[in-house]
């Protein structure tokens, strides 16, 4: 490497503390800014406005687009895209470019897309106020995942703070749609933004993420007979069908779990399929037997199950139900959001390595990895552009509950631990007028 570009070796850890904990208010600030934005689906254009003039602001060149500027239809990881206009689906992508790079690049990655707060009786504080109590921040998408976003900002500000700049490209990137399809990373990707290692800082507990499931989305109408109430044991009515239907899906659920026992990567993990009927709606009248009803389901997909294949076993199911109900034609079923395959971070990679060290240096622990019954972003990178993908991040809890919260001690934690990763993976060089 060139003699101005400095190696981690050379960022003194005590000294890349202090910083951060000089910036440690100005941080919590910043997240609980990010917080009150209330980005949820179709709602994020104003946060994503907000971090690009953030961005801007460190000197950074920012690229912001709406996924629908991107052709990503029927591209490697993508989802298709229901009830969601694209047009107003902002993605932001910061660039800190090199013209001669001196280490390897590095995309950051963090989604400001957030799910919805549910019941508000059910929230201590309105979901977007965000409140700090004993060392923690409560407020929707606190713990999932702003935190990464603040803790992958000031992690390069740290750096800043101590004369330093990646000596190689770095693009930091804020995408929505995490929690849905995948798609707004995705479009980053189709875009053109590519590097040698990606890190996502999600909320994992200081591991790092080995295993993930993948998930289809779905949504089944089911038609009843209607009639009316006085004549209600003659029809049929399709809300209560719809719940025979359910309980079908819930037991291929339990079968795939039986498979899953042998799995390499989910057998250590009883019954690590999940099966959610997350909404329901259906009738039209309450004199009325209703005449239909419609359900929207999330199954999960272990690595290795082909999409096509766990896809068509629903459709048997479902199949399978209306045979044994006698029903007049069998329900129709649309694929509606999340298509997302299951996915392994295979070891030993070069990046998995330095995460490892920057990780012992931070907690003075081996990395630990594990696998999760969930899904991130992380399969877009590693398994369809063989970018590896680093799914890690600190402490919090409730996610996508009422009771959502992080913790700021483990922010300052992974902003140091980012910041050694970006000097050793990158390199560092001295900031240059």
């Amino acid at each position: 490497m060139p003699t101005e570009t400095v190696t981690r070796a050379s960022v003194d850890p005590d000294a890349l503390a202090a910083v951060i904990e000089a910036n440690a208010q100005r941080q919590t600030d910043w997240l609980a800014t990010l917080v009150s934005f209330d980005s949820t689906r179709g709602n994020e254009a104003p946060c994503q406005a907000w971090l690009a003039a953030e961005f801007a602001k460190r000197g950074w060149s920012v690229d912001s687009f709406t996924i629908d500027e991107v052709d990503i239809a029927g591209k490697p990881g993508y989802s298709p895209v229901v009830d969601a206009d694209y047009s107003k689906a902002v993605q932001v992508v910061a660039s800190h470019k090199v013209d001669e790079p001196a280490g390897r690049s590095l995309i950051l990655q963090g989604h400001i897309d957030v799910v919805p707060p549910g019941a508000p009786e059910l929230w201590e504080h309105p979901p977007f106020e965000p409140q700090v109590k004993d060392g923690m921040m409560s407020g929707r998408g606190a713990n999932d995942m702003k935190v990464g976003v603040t803790e992958m900002v000031f992690a390069l500000d740290a750096l800043r703070d101590l004369g330093l700049e990646p000596a190689s490209n770095v693009f930091v990137e804020t995408v929505s749609e995490e929690e849905c399809t995948g798609n707004g990373a995705l479009s980053t990707l189709v875009r053109g933004y590519v590097a040698d290692a990606c890190l996502i800082p999600e909320s994992m507990d200081n591991r790092l993420l080995r295993a993930e499931l993948g998930s289809v989305w779905f949504r089944v109408r089911v038609l009843g007979q209607p009639v009316h109430v006085l004549q209600a044991q003659t029809g049929a009515n399709a809300i209560l069908s719809a719940y025979e239907y359910v309980g079908d899906l819930m037991a291929l659920t339990a079968r795939i779990n039986e498979e899953a026992k042998d799995h390499p990567w989910f057998g250590h993990i009883e019954n690590p399929v999940k099966f959610s009927l997350g909404k329901i709606r259906g009738g039209d009248w309450l004199g009325s037997v209703p005449s239909w009803c419609e359900f929207e389901c999330r199954l999960s997909v272990l690595p290795g199950h082909t999409l096509p294949e766990v896809r068509q076993r629903v459709l048997d199911a479902i199949a399978a139900s209306a045979e044994r109900l006698g029903a007049a034609r069998v329900p129709e079923l649309t694929w509606i959001g999340f298509q997302a395959d299951g996915h392994v971070l295979e070891p030993g990679s070069d990046a998995e390595a330095v995460l490892a060290r920057v990780h012992e240096t931070v907690f003075g622990a081996r990395l630990e990895t594990f696998s999760q019954t969930a899904t991130s972003d992380a399969r877009q990178y590693d398994l369809y552009y063989g970018i590896p993908a680093l799914c890690y991040g600190g402490c919090g809890s409730g996610s996508h509950s009422p009771k959502e919260k992080t913790d700021l001690a483990s922010m300052k934690q992974i902003t140091k631990a980012i910041a050694l990763f970006v000097a050793e993976w990158c390199g560092v060089r001295p900031i240059r007028a």
